[in-house]
């Protein structure tokens, strides 16, 4: 893998400083799934991630400028900075808030624990970076602790016909995130920095997805009411700017599969929200799902950074 340049925010990353960035996004992430309920209802869940990442990309951009980044990306950056916008941030989010219409928020963070499997899959098939064996298996129980609990909860019929739709559409989210970190990692091996090319991701995905609302005759509105404004800022500012900087930073610095295990650590909070806000009831197969993850994030956290 590349190196980053020396300007970007923390690029050695030592063992515990990664350790201190797995566990905040870990908490910002637990969190910002409970978050998305309020974004539901008045404002099309297409639109709401639209809001949501244009605010960020704002925020990011104005970063830049206060701090003196270059925010002029090349040619190739900025398709990089198109496939990861496209794919992590516009698809991924519309799916996770459609998502969040039919299952609970704590289920809808589970399915993303499969995200450490699929990045050591596709980083090893397409750019043919290896990994040691403990962090396959530790990615292989994480994988395993979703389809327990997910499958559990589905056939324990507490969730209903919809559920279906709903695990689908929170596995196709986790899948364009991965392949959308494909392209942030192909944004790095160009040269590209973390906070230019994460706003310009960011600004990419919301174009996007604007195009997308306007074709198919989406409504656009905006709820002025206090949860709907506290949770889309909470959501712009900590769950994307803070928890996506931090999350690319360490991928950088420590690899995409020990990064993408912050989404194996957040079910622990989401679905604690989820039992407390939600109502949400959870039996021995999220125990068992649970404890196969945080057995698979001790291991991977332990290897040496993947090559």
């Amino acid at each position: 893998m590349s190196s980053t340049p020396s300007d970007d925010p923390p690029h050695a990353m030592g063992r515990n400083l990664a350790l201190g960035a797995v566990a905040v996004c870990a908490l910002i992430w637990g969190t910002t799934w409970y978050a998305i309920t309020f974004q539901l209802g008045v404002v099309d869940p297409l639109v709401s991630v639209v809001w949501r990442f244009a605010i960020a990309a704002g925020v990011l951009f104005l970063v830049c400028l206060v701090i003196r980044r270059p925010i002029r990306l090349t040619r190739s950056q900025h398709l990089a900075a198109l496939g990861q916008g496209g794919l992590a941030f516009a698809l991924s989010y519309a799916c996770v808030y459609a998502a969040e219409e039919k299952i609970t928020s704590g289920v809808v963070a589970v399915a993303f624990a499969s995200m450490a499997l699929m990045n050591l899959v596709l980083f090893r098939v397409v750019v043919g970076q290896k990994a040691a064996g403990r962090v396959w298996l530790g990615a292989a129980l994480g994988a395993g602790g979703v389809l327990v609990l997910t499958g559990g909860e589905l056939l324990g019929a507490r969730l209903g016909p919809d559920a279906s739709t709903g695990v689908a559409l929170a596995l196709l989210a986790s899948v364009a995130s991965t392949v959308g970190n494909y392209f942030a990692w192909r944004g790095q091996s160009l040269g590209a920095m973390v906070l230019p090319s994460t706003a310009w991701a960011m600004a990419y995905g919301s174009l996007l997805l604007t195009i997308v609302g306007l074709a198919t005759g989406v409504e656009w509105r905006f709820d002025l009411s206090l949860t709907y404004v506290g949770s889309l800022l909470y959501l712009a500012i900590f769950g994307s700017v803070i928890a996506f900087v931090l999350y690319f930073s360490l991928a950088r610095s420590r690899g995409f599969t020990l990064a993408s295990y912050i989404g194996a650590l957040t079910p622990i909070i989401a679905m604690t929200v989820s039992v407390l806000f939600e109502n949400a009831r959870f039996g021995w197969p999220a125990l068992v799902g649970l404890a196969l993850v945080v057995l698979g994030q001790f291991l991977i956290v332990r290897a040496p950074k993947s090559g």
